[in-house]
């Protein structure tokens, strides 16, 4: 029982021994002087900082709006991203009409649109969740498409071969073949998600991490800048968490996947 205990004790410890190096060696070069406090504040400080903004009631706030955007603009951009990946990989025809456009689109650098989208969309909330779905619609879109073309023809013509409706035909077996494939763009998806977010939420916010973090800059309130940033990367690696546990429920039957 030991050693079954041991190695799960230390797959908990191990991807947290990082991170507390560098919040220690953080914490030492501040106090010891080598990085002055004026370019980056000491850990305990924006401790503070998160204990007085939670106390306030702004954090909560701001990390509510936050999150709304983040899961609106995912679920608009994501759905969006997996219909018309579905749709170009079942269908040639779909795909010679619109992938070509998509992979114009694609190869232009997102916030080169941000003047287009803020004459489009003004600088209400429109433009944010506009910013993050077309953020997050690519990757799901592709890892959607390259799943679905990527499924094996021999399973496809074994089903045809035991007359499996079209219905049947793609729910247990064209779909399961491709879901590896959504799962990494969805994963991937979701860290585009706050990427494109804190940029967003510098357009003309009221709300937001993102205009949290603006809003200290204006006053040097640099423990709230770098308290911003790490509810960020925790946002980050909280939504990373997540579709790894999609991964394990949803891929369990599949033998080449290796569970982490």
């Amino acid at each position: 029982m030991n050693r079954t205990a041991s190695p799960r004790r230390r797959d908990v410890i191990l991807p947290w021994t990082l991170p507390v190096l560098i919040l220690a060696l953080w914490q030492v070069s501040t106090s010891a002087g080598w990085i002055a406090e004026r370019t980056l504040p000491q850990p305990l400080r924006v401790a503070e900082t998160l204990a007085d903004t939670i106390r306030s009631g702004v954090l909560l706030h701001n990390l509510g709006i936050s999150a709304m955007r983040a899961m609106l603009g995912f679920l608009i951009g994501g759905g969006i991203g997996f219909a018309l990946g579905l749709m170009n990989g079942l269908s040639k025809t779909a795909e010679k009409a619109t992938d070509s456009s998509i992979q114009m689109i694609r190869n232009i650098p997102l916030f080169a649109l941000l003047p287009l989208f803020i004459i489009w969309f003004g600088i209400g909330e429109e433009i944010k969740l506009a910013l993050v779905s077309l953020g997050v619609f690519f990757p799901v879109y592709l890892n959607t498409f390259h799943g679905i073309r990527s499924v094996d023809p021999g399973l496809i013509e074994m089903g045809k071969v035991y007359r499996m409706s079209r219905r049947s035909l793609y729910a247990h077996i064209v779909l399961p073949g491709a879901l590896p494939s959504i799962l990494v763009g969805v994963r991937y998806a979701l860290g585009i998600t706050w990427l494109v977010l804190i940029v967003a939420e510098t357009v003309a916010a009221d709300a937001g991490i993102g205009y949290m973090a603006m809003n200290a800059r204006e006053f040097f309130q640099l423990d709230v800048i770098v308290l911003s940033i790490v509810i960020y990367a925790l946002l980050g690696k909280l939504s990373d968490s997540l579709a790894k546990r999609l991964e394990k429920r949803f891929l369990k039957w599949n033998p080449t996947y290796v569970p982490r």
